[in-house]
């Protein structure tokens, strides 16, 4: 008898006459259906040809066949879909916060030093000093007060927020944005002139546009014997501004600063001075500086203390819905197991004769689990190809549901922005595909283990 010969995968076969009296010579291979032509009988290794050809036909094996390919086609779509929800989902929440960030941040400033007027602090030599400070762009006094806005026939509560001409041209979000209208003499005359600049959705509200008059009414103004007298005076919008964060559209109106201190009545006091750094996330370095410079007689804060409870609660929210999202991908990559389970009853005659061929548990368990992360991988890559195709086109796709719909989706008065934002965060993208995979990959495992332990006497014993 001649030495047996190993193929690729562990199968035997040896140079004698077959049970049909064939002689099977060394340099053929030996007729297997399953086994992909070979040119040599040296051993294949982990992941070979002959596995990966296995492994694809029982993925595509029909029901009649002992495929279960309704449940592989239910687990993939689901894999896809969780992970394209994922992306756009984490995409839109990124896109949020930076859009309200940039909105934030360019309305207002980084680092803010308030005092009162009984301080005694010199504001102006103290803004020169400030505007000196390492990265800072523009040390701007302000004057901020709440005011009653009467316009043709309509009330409404607002905040005027007093400034020097130069200081708001500085500011790009607003006086890039004002139209209609413009800035054509505001903050020219005698104390800055009459003319205001009023948030397009509050003139809106007050059916004002450029040119109309707004008379606003103070509760604090001059002092008197008897107290703060009410201040009441009419001014001429010059035009309207849209930072398209509704927030301050329908809220803030912009006044010269010298106007501002006479009718707030705090000439020569500005209520604080407001610092914008060419690097926002140097604002606690600044502040501190900042307040060496104010002495205690002044309070220094900055971006993110004013803004803590919202942007805490901003990272909250992201971080649960990053859980909660990655729990239904692990939820959808649960069906491979179902699918992987029926398989392998399915395939247990097959699987007992690969055994009695000479395949290893090692190859079997390759088998199933490439046949398991196929539709794992074909999953994610959908979705993650989904989700971007989404996130790139929202704006399109947001204008088309609401022309179907006839109802806005993304109301600008609950949520801030006047749009959905989206802001793909590729290393967030690449965390979410591999946690796809991973989850996935480990849901092909325990099938794949059974069908590696599968006993192929007791599989055959009844066939």
């Amino acid at each position: 008898m001649e030495k047996a010969a190993q193929l690729p995968g562990g199968l035997l076969f040896a140079g004698e006459t077959g049970h049909s009296g064939r002689v099977f010579r060394k340099s053929e291979p030996m007729p297997d259906p399953l086994a992909p032509e070979v040119s040599d009988l040296r051993p294949a290794g982990p992941f070979s040809r002959w596995e990966r050809m296995v492994a694809g036909r029982y993925l595509r094996s029909k029901r009649r066949e002992g495929g279960v390919a309704m449940i592989g086609v239910i687990a993939y779509v689901g894999i896809a879909l969780a992970v394209a929800v994922l992306i756009i989902v984490m995409s839109v929440m990124n896109g949020f916060r930076a859009e309200l960030l940039s909105r934030i941040l360019g309305f207002n400033g980084h680092v803010f030093v308030a005092s009162s007027p009984a301080s005694g602090l010199d504001t102006a030599a103290l803004t020169r000093s400030l505007s000196g400070l390492p990265g800072v762009v523009q040390a701007a006094p302000g004057i901020e007060g709440q005011v009653m806005a009467v316009g043709d026939g309509q009330v409404s509560g607002a905040i005027v927020r007093g400034v020097a001409r130069a200081d708001l041209l500085a500011t790009r979000l607003v006086a890039d944005n004002v139209t209609p209208g413009g800035l054509e003499g505001w903050g020219e005359g005698e104390y800055g002139g009459d003319r205001v600049l009023v948030g397009e959705r509050l003139a809106a509200g007050l059916g004002l546009r450029p040119g109309d008059p707004i008379t606003l009414i103070s509760p604090t103004g001059a002092a008197t014997a008897f107290g703060d007298a009410p201040q009441r005076k009419t001014f001429i919008v010059s035009g309207l501004f849209s930072v398209g964060m509704s927030e301050y559209d329908q809220s803030f109106l912009y006044m010269p600063i010298e106007q501002a201190a006479l009718f707030f009545g705090r000439e020569g006091a500005p209520d604080f001075i407001e610092l914008r750094l060419s690097d926002p996330d140097r604002a606690a370095t600044v502040k501190s500086q900042a307040a060496a410079l104010a002495g205690p007689a002044a309070s220094v804060s900055d971006w993110t203390e004013r803004n803590a409870a919202f942007w805490g609660a901003l990272k909250v929210e992201r971080n649960v819905m990053r859980l909660i999202l990655m729990m239904l991908v692990v939820i959808a990559a649960a069906n491979i197991i179902s699918g992987l389970i029926m398989l392998v009853k399915n395939k247990g005659r097959d699987i007992a004769i690969l055994r009695t061929m000479g395949a290893g548990q090692g190859a079997i368990l390759r088998i199933f689990f490439m046949a398991g992360a196929a539709v794992g991988v074909a999953g994610a890559l959908t979705g993650l190809l989904l989700g971007v195709i989404f996130c790139t086109y929202i704006g399109p796709i947001q204008q088309a549901v609401e022309w179907v719909t006839g109802a806005r989706v993304f109301a600008s008065d609950v949520y801030y922005l006047s749009r959905i934002p989206a802001r793909i965060d590729w290393a967030e993208v690449l965390l979410i595909l591999g946690w796809s995979l991973a989850a996935a990959f480990l849901a092909t495992l325990p099938p794949a283990w059974r069908a590696s332990r599968l006993d192929p006497v007791e599989a055959l014993r009844y066939e």
